[in-house]
């Protein structure tokens, strides 16, 4: 299996190609996913004319083009919506994770569509990032519940050739600080290297705490990424 790399310097143009083609909508070389799973838009690395104004089709006037990290810059029009400093994070080649450490009172668990509205409830509790009431549907999601609540989760987001992107990981701010989103980490990572896949992730530059968690997991920082988000013309 490809585990080039290159192909996480445009993971959503990647992921939309390959194993998400059945959630994308596209107009020429321009993609996004369809309501609900998630707005993250995708063109080639060194996009024509012809491709802006193809996205600016598929998305509607004063549509938003989350453009997630392709640094491309927009023809003039397009309004400016937000930029956010992160970076893009890899798991090492051949490196296993540890052993989840057991809780008994909280055992990770599969999150299936029935849970689509505690997951939505923590996203709004946790602020992970952009979630909708399909992003269920790009990958496995993983949970913790206590006494019957969820209070933490972790799942799969874009999948270019070879990796599984690592995303939602969060926790209810009253259940932090007692090794939930680690648990989750290790069994997601687990999960991606049985399949013969690498993870990877990606994290706002401003969350410090995730950045050491993730580096006391295991994960390296690839590189530098600046997410960024337009309204079309």
């Amino acid at each position: 299996m490809n585990r080039d790399a290159a192909v996480l310097d445009n993971p959503v143009a990647e992921s939309l190609l390959g194993r998400h083609a059945h959630l994308a909508r596209r107009i020429g070389r321009a993609a996004t996913y369809e309501s609900g799973v998630s707005t993250f838009c995708a063109l080639p690395t060194e996009p024509a004319p012809a491709d802006w104004a193809d996205l600016a089709r598929l998305l509607g006037s004063g549509g938003f083009a989350d453009m997630f990290s392709n640094t491309a810059a927009p023809p003039p029009g397009w309004e400016p919506v937000f930029v956010l400093e992160g970076r893009q994070m890899i798991w090492p080649d051949g490196h296993r994770p540890g052993d989840p450490q057991p809780d008994a009172g909280a055992a990770v668990v599969e999150l299936g569509p029935d849970d689509v509205p505690q997951m939505l409830d923590l996203v709004a509790r946790a602020e992970p990032g952009p979630f909708g009431k399909r992003t269920r549907e790009l990958g496995t999601y993983l949970g913790v519940r206590v006494d019957g609540r969820l209070v933490a989760m972790a799942g799969e987001r874009l999948r270019p050739p070879g990796w599984t992107e690592i995303s939602a990981v969060c926790t209810d701010p009253e259940a932090r600080g007692r090794g939930h989103a680690a648990r989750l980490l290790r069994a997601l990572v687990s999960r991606v290297l049985a399949r013969g896949e690498r993870p990877f992730l990606h994290v706002a530059e401003a969350n410090t705490g995730a950045i050491a968690l993730y580096e006391r997991l295991g994960f390296d920082t690839r590189k530098p990424v600046t997410f960024q988000g337009f309204r079309t013309p």
